[in-house]
């Protein structure tokens, strides 16, 4: 009952990063090593083998946006994090390629071993760099078609001298990351940045909104909760939604994506917000006199149209 984690993404100057968790529990998949070893045709029909198979997996996506805000290292802890709060089987090791143990400020980082090449050596981590691999690899395939000119579905996003003739000509694009060195030039451009064309329904910000976070309250009421609040606001600070469950309050940061593959909204929980978070609970138990209640601190990612609960995580 291993689990094991890789991630892929982490060196394209496109793209999000995918972090891929597996626990296969016992089950034998025959093939399984380091997807960059693998064709493409044999990934992709170990890809659903292990998707059938696993008795659990995750994948936790950071686009490139979000990665320009909190840094590669952050990016990789949230990825790691978010696709391991998928697995819901137990597991009783976990086991994470490389060198740096992403889990170390969870609860989870002292059951982890970082290993050098556990791709090539641990079943569920070659599992994990595939299913990771897979879902990027055709990510990016999609995005070569909202984005013609670039060659994603040949790069993938990585710096090759046909991607950088394809930036120097058309520029960037929301999928380029702009903190990398070779692209920073291009950062004081981005709002002139190549867009693809948008439906000409336009919705407002705050109708999109207003209706993801109807959804998820809906979603709290569904398991448990009772809602206190929703855009409970003063002066210094904000919470989209308040509820009580089990006598525990729970102050609940609603977080929205329209395409599912962008990597889920939960990539803008960064330790900043986090902070902002901590104290806007404190004001609020402290403006409705409550002393000694449980709180906890949670977000909701959405994704879809019309929005769906992608996951609910406890921070």
């Amino acid at each position: 009952m291993i689990l094991g984690i890789d991630e892929v993404g982490r060196g394209p100057w496109a793209g999000p990063l995918v972090v891929g968790a597996v626990v296969l529990g016992g089950v034998t998949i025959e093939g399984l090593t380091d997807s960059k070893k693998l064709s493409k045709k044999r990934r992709d029909v170990l890809d659903i083998e292990i998707r059938e198979k696993a008795a659990g997996f995750g994948l936790g996506w950071v686009p490139a946006d979000e990665i320009d805000k909190i840094g590669l290292s952050q990016a990789l802890k949230l990825a790691t994090r978010i696709a391991v709060e998928q697995i819901k089987v137990p597991y009783n090791e976990i086991i994470i390629d490389g060198t740096v143990n992403f889990l170390a400020e969870t609860g989870k980082g002292k059951y982890v071993t970082t290993m050098k090449k556990a791709d090539l050596l641990v079943p569920s981590v070659s599992a994990a760099s595939i299913i990771a691999k897979v879902a990027r690899d055709n990510y990016m395939e999609q995005q070569d078609e909202i984005y013609p000119g670039y060659g994603f579905k040949k790069h993938v996003g990585y710096g090759t001298a046909a991607h950088i003739a394809a930036i120097d000509k058309l520029g960037v694009t929301p999928l380029h990351r702009l903190s990398f060195a070779p692209l920073k030039k291009y950062a004081p451009n981005l709002g002139k940045a190549y867009e693809p064309n948008n439906d000409s329904n336009i919705v407002t910000t705050k109708q999109i909104g207003d209706s993801a976070e109807d959804v998820a309250a809906k979603y709290l009421q569904k398991n448990g909760h009772k809602i206190l609040d929703r855009n409970w606001k003063t002066k210094y600070c904000e919470i989209d939604i308040v509820s009580l469950r089990n006598e525990i309050i729970y102050f609940t940061e609603v977080k929205y994506r329209q395409k599912p593959d962008q990597g889920g909204g939960l990539a803008v929980i960064t330790p900043k917000k986090l902070k902002q978070m901590k104290f806007a609970a404190e004001f609020y138990a402290l403006s409705n006199q409550i002393s000694d209640t449980n709180l906890r601190l949670a977000a909701i990612s959405l994704t879809g149209q019309p929005p769906i609960v992608e996951t609910f995580l406890e921070l």
